[in-house]
């Protein structure tokens, strides 16, 4: 048996974290996307943000504190996003987010090639599940997901594990493994 000995618990918690923040506001959301910087980081070099966000206490040590990016742009696919995405170094980790409709095995070559007609074919087939994959990765190559169903769609039966989107996780981890390292900026998106 193949147990996950390997699991990175402050990733896991952050993926977790975002998950639920995420399923608080439903279905049928856009992809998002969370840089996870450590949050010693934010204690030592923001304070004053640390303490009204209640992250100053010793038992937040050794975690991760996600904060969501602005919105992906128009009619971009997250995949294609995360292929051009390089992160600052003070960003230690990257969390996507993204619902997708998924079939059961048995119906991949019943598929067709062409990418419209596959989305009305996967929109009426009967056994069609809505899925939100929440997908994290941090520098040292460790990964995490946390997997909801529409059917089942309670904390509960929230799945999670190292590797279970691979090709997802790979591009996850891809942000974060550019040669080239962004200039340090403003962690946190718009300061408007």
């Amino acid at each position: 048996m193949d147990y996950e000995l390997d699991v990175d618990l402050a990733l896991a918690a952050a993926v977790l974290e975002v998950e639920k923040h995420v399923a608080s506001a439903g279905w049928d959301q856009p992809a998002r996307l969370y840089a996870l910087v450590d949050t010693a980081h934010i204690v030592e070099t923001q304070p004053e943000l640390a303490a009204q966000l209640g992250l100053d206490s010793p038992r937040e040590r050794g975690s991760l504190t996600p904060i969501e990016q602005d919105e992906l742009p128009e009619g971009m696919q997250l995949e294609e996003a995360l292929l051009s995405i390089a992160w600052p170094e003070v960003i230690i980790g990257c969390v996507a987010v993204v619902e997708r409709l998924v079939l059961p095995p048995a119906a991949e070559g019943d598929v067709p090639e062409d990418p419209y007609a596959a989305q009305e074919f996967a929109r009426e087939h009967p056994d069609a599940q809505d899925v939100r994959i929440v997908a994290g990765a941090v520098r040292s190559g460790a990964t995490y997901c946390a997997l909801r169903t529409r059917s089942n769609d309670d904390d509960s039966s929230v799945m999670g594990g190292v590797d279970i989107v691979p090709g997802l996780l790979e591009l996850v981890r891809g942000t974060l493994q550019d040669d080239e390292i962004v200039e340090d900026e403003t962690v946190g998106g718009d300061d408007e």
